[in-house]
């Protein structure tokens, strides 16, 4: 949700951080601001609420000459986005400045605590009270400074940020700046994510790898618990039970490429059409002829172990839910296991009776979302073992888990997902062929299913050919106030992820439901101004869906038919078509998906919405 950035070292400090900013906006985010220390060594602030802009302004006004800053964009939790609630808040009389992801939960508590010690709030965020709460310990230290004579001198600074966070209920990233210290920042975190990038004679800080793209060549993850003590020259971790460790670099394997546009008008216009690229990658290395099945390389269990599996259970928020009811579908058919898939926001809580012999898979882009983790979390507590599919390398839930499958599919920085959607449902329907080759899937069925896989590629670059056919479509229904998403089997998490992209990026009222279950209630909203997005590719229950497709044509309802191409039957009925590639029944969820993205990004683009950055969202939810 929020983004932090933070640099020391010797370049000027603010044209980082609002670059930093920049390439976090993806987050959502409804107010910025940065901390600087100049020469005088006091805190300077500037915030502002609203759009990045509006603070570019204020630096370039007053361009603060500085080699330390942190920023960071907020996304309101507590209070209303304005100026005062913006980030960074300082402590006391401005001695320290914090900036803060996360969610203290017993903020009211030090708030009152810290007001009879005479503090003075004057923002209505949980946030605050870290600033105030860190001055504070520091004010006491300080007070006691003549026994600390021997002890670097970063110690006291240090200890109260420990001694602060001790006392935090809740989940944080952090990042301190202190007056008075031109040389140092301190960063923790809990439940909230931080990296950060290792250069020569300076390091980088931010909630996620892409700020540090073309600036640090390897980067370092904060774990849950660790404390980051960050000079220009020098990076020392803490963690909270083990004291001072060594901390592990990894290379940074995004470039300012990955993280840019392009030639493309949005993030997400580029994302789109990166799928049939970002499918083959999440193949790659993965299909094996000679078993005629499917290979990982971090499952953690061995085959015998998986084998043993009596139950899967898939959870996820959001698109990556969807995309585990289209991996339900798969595991269901082709390796004969029950599945079940559940929001990781009700698993956390609900307690359900789970056997022995379950495996739990969590699904997720970012690999923070709060709710996801903490159902992951609760079900290793259960002794269940408990898997991930992740896009994000590092990421809590990828560190968490006791094995994984990265999607390799690059970031993604358009709020609305699509090619980690589709790259989800690529590695579910590669688990599908591994547990079915472990149960009952013969060779040659391996094989066959191995061979459709790599025609996949191809089909999604055929289907990208029909983005100006979706751009007509668009232009003549973008005034709708309402859609109908409408699939059966395996197009029915398409229909429910077509709908929610409609909803994320235009703002306009959808819902995806069965095509089966328009007749039990749904079709009384049918009218001659509500258009029906039909999944009706040719396959096993095409018959069953042209007979749904006429129930609403009998309404005088308009559709918008997404068919298999040359389908003379379904042209002669539906008011607008979609012409796809024909695809085998599992593929299709994948190759159906395009022209539904394309559909919600040019009707957004026409309504004028802000497509990569839609109000009210964030592109990793990290509180619940």
């Amino acid at each position: 949700m929020c983004g932090i950035v933070g640099y020391v070292g010797f370049r000027r400090a603010a044209d980082l951080i609002v670059e930093g900013l920049r390439r976090l906006e993806y987050r959502g985010y409804d107010s910025s601001g940065l901390a600087t220390l100049g020469d005088d060594a006091e805190i300077g602030i500037l915030k502002a609420a609203g759009r990045l802009e509006r603070l570019e302004s204020l630096v370039r006004a007053t361009p603060p000459d500085a080699s330390i800053a942190i920023g960071h964009t907020r996304w309101a939790t507590h209070g209303a986005p304005t100026d005062a609630n913006a980030h960074p808040h300082l402590g006391g009389s401005g001695g320290v400045a914090v900036v803060h992801n996360g969610i203290v939960e017993n903020f009211r508590a030090i708030r009152e605590r810290l007001e009879a010690e005479g503090y003075v709030f004057r923002s209505e965020t949980d946030s605050e009270v870290i600033a105030h709460l860190i001055d504070s310990c520091l004010a006491r230290r300080q007070r006691h400074a003549a026994t600390l004579t021997d002890e670097p001198v970063d110690l006291p600074h240090v200890a109260a940020v420990q001694e602060a966070i001790s006392q935090l209920r809740g989940t944080y990233g952090l990042l301190v700046l202190f007056a008075g210290q031109p040389d140092l920042l301190v960063a923790a975190r809990l439940g909230s994510p931080l990296v950060i990038g290792v250069g020569e004679g300076e390091h980088f800080v931010a909630s996620d790898a892409s700020p540090l793209a073309g600036h640090a060549e390897r980067i370092v993850y904060l774990a849950d618990h660790e404390l980051a003590v960050i000079t220009p020259d020098e990076l020392r971790v803490v963690h909270r039970d083990a004291g001072h460790i060594e901390h592990a670099e990894h290379p940074l394997e995004i470039s300012e490429e990955d993280v840019g546009k392009g030639d493309y008008e949005h993030y997400m216009l580029k994302e789109i059409f990166e799928q049939p690229e970002t499918i083959a990658a999440a193949m790659r290395g993965r299909l094996c002829r000679d078993d005629a099945t499917a290979i990982f390389g971090a499952l953690s269990l061995t085959p015998q172990k998986l084998q043993r599996v009596k139950r899967i259970v898939l959870t996820g928020c959001g698109t990556s839910w969807h995309a585990a009811l289209v991996g339900e579908y798969l595991i269901e058919q082709f390796a004969r296991l029950p599945v079940e898939v559940e929001y990781a926001s009700e698993l956390r809580y609900r307690n359900p009776p789970i056997e022995e012999g379950t495996l739990l898979f969590a699904i997720t882009q970012s690999g923070e979302t709060a709710d996801t983790l903490a159902a992951l979390r609760e079900m290793k507590r259960k002794g269940h073992p408990t898997l991930a599919i992740c896009n994000v390398v590092g990421s809590t839930i990828s560190q968490e888990a006791d094995g994984g499958i990265y999607l390799y599919a690059g970031p993604e920085i358009g709020v609305a997902s699509t090619k980690a959607f589709t790259s989800q449902c690529m590695v579910l329907a590669l688990l599908a062929l591994y547990f079915g080759r472990l149960r009952h899937l013969s060779y040659e069925e391996g094989l066959a299913y191995i061979e459709q896989l790599e025609q996949l590629p191809d089909l999604l670059r055929q289907a990208l050919t029909v983005d100006s056919a979706v751009r007509e479509v668009a232009k003549k229904y973008c005034d709708a106030h309402t859609f109908l998403y409408l699939g059966r089997q395996y197009n029915f998490p398409v229909a429910l992820e077509g709908a929610l992209k409609l909803k994320e990026i235009s703002y306009i009222h959808a819902e995806g439901y069965p095509a089966g279950e328009m007749k039990h209630g749904p079709i009384a909203l049918v009218d001659s101004s509500t258009p029906s997005v039909f999944l009706i590719p040719q396959g096993a229950v095409y018959d069953k869906v042209v007979l749904n497709l006429e129930e609403i044509k009998a309404r005088g309802g308009p559709v918008i038919a997404i068919s298999s191409s040359g389908d003379a039957r379904v042209a002669q009925i539906a008011d607008d078509v979609i012409e796809l590639p024909p695809a085998p029944d599992f593929l299709q969820p994948i190759v159906a998906s395009i022209p539904l993205q394309l559909l919600a990004y040019h009707i957004a683009v026409l309504r004028g919405c802000d497509v990569d950055k839609p109000r009210n969202l964030a592109k990793s939810v990290t509180v619940e």
